[in-house]
């Protein structure tokens, strides 16, 4: 008997480890806008922002209970938010890259291009990051007068913004989301599969082998040899040797995944349509579906390893808390 209620207890402890690990704690928060909320990021666990549709932009000093808008000069989307400490951040919004040094309290746009460069053009910037105070890569798309996409699009800057160089890429694919561990390497994932790496901070860039064909959305990597790619029809790849070879992961649903986010080396989570959050605790082998209570797309992603975050439609906010 003591054997069969031991044996229960440990049953029961597994029960409430997995029901905690699998996504219970996910809650809806109230919404503070009604258009689409594409991005979010926290530079700790009170102080954190988050953005979308129509230049909206809002920031939290309270852990999220309470939200305060910033009027952003633009009426662009929002693409991304990315701080490289609690001061310095950036924001990728359609034509516009907005940066920051005093934790998102004031926005200045940077000038990346000059309209005699454009030659009737617009750029679409997705996705930015800085590998230290001087040198970042903001990428995208180039765009024509019908909203077609022409070119794919790679801009350079070593003086902390002030100036920037266009950097032309082996593909003329629209350029979803980039990732850099270090200052040296850096992955961009985009359109039909694409994935280009450079080694060397962002100066050249090669093609890697996806092996599919699906956009993909969004790359994280852990260190210069652990990443993952997620994209449409339940892409879900990883790396264990910087991109060199990619492996397809098995997803329990097929829908387009937009974001992947890694709280250490094990733990981390895929957020996508229809509300759809998948876990994986084995380096991101196999993936589980969790209950998020909603069916709303998801398109932002945040990962700590005590709290996590997710936005998405119709002003969608997800909580999750250990």
């Amino acid at each position: 008997m003591k054997v069969l209620r031991l044996f229960i207890r440990i049953a029961v402890l597994l029960c409430i480890f997995s029901a905690a690990g699998s996504g219970q704690g996910w809650r809806v928060q109230p919404a503070v806008t009604k258009g689409d909320l594409v991005a979010i990021y926290f530079t700790s666990a009170s102080r954190g922002l988050m953005a979308g549709d129509g230049g909206f932009l809002a920031s939290t000093a309270d852990g999220g209970s309470t939200w305060q808008r910033h009027q952003l000069a633009t009426n662009e989307n929002i693409n991304e938010i990315y701080f490289r400490n609690e001061n310095n951040g950036y924001l990728a919004a359609g034509r516009k890259v907005f940066i920051t040094d005093d934790g998102g309290a004031t926005w200045r746009e940077t000038e990346i291009f000059r309209s005699a460069d454009l030659r009737n053009n617009t750029p679409s910037f997705l996705s930015i990051r800085f590998a230290d105070k001087k040198r970042g890569l903001a990428i995208g798309s180039m765009l024509n007068a019908k909203g077609n996409v022409i070119d794919s699009l790679v801009m350079r800057t070593t003086d902390g913004g002030a100036t920037w160089q266009r950097i032309i890429v082996p593909s003329k694919l629209e350029l979803f989301h980039l990732d850099f561990n270090g200052s040296s390497h850096g992955w961009i994932v985009g359109d039909q599969g694409l994935i280009l790496a450079t080694t060397d901070g962002g100066d050249t860039w090669r093609v890697q082998m996806s092996k599919t064909k699906n956009a993909l959305y969004n790359v994280d990597f852990r260190d210069d040899d652990e990443g993952y790619a997620v994209g449409e029809a339940g892409t879900i790849l990883r790396t264990e040797d910087g991109g060199g070879i990619w492996e397809k992961v098995s997803a329990p649903v097929m829908t387009s995944f937009m974001r992947v986010d890694f709280a250490d080396d094990k733990n981390g989570l895929i957020a996508g349509h229809g509300g759809i959050i998948l876990r994986s605790s084995d380096k991101g082998r196999t993936w589980t579906r969790v209950e998020s209570h909603t069916k709303k797309s998801l398109y932002g992603l945040f990962v700590q390893k005590k709290y996590a975050w997710a936005v998405g439609a119709d002003g969608l906010i997800l909580e999750y808390r250990k």
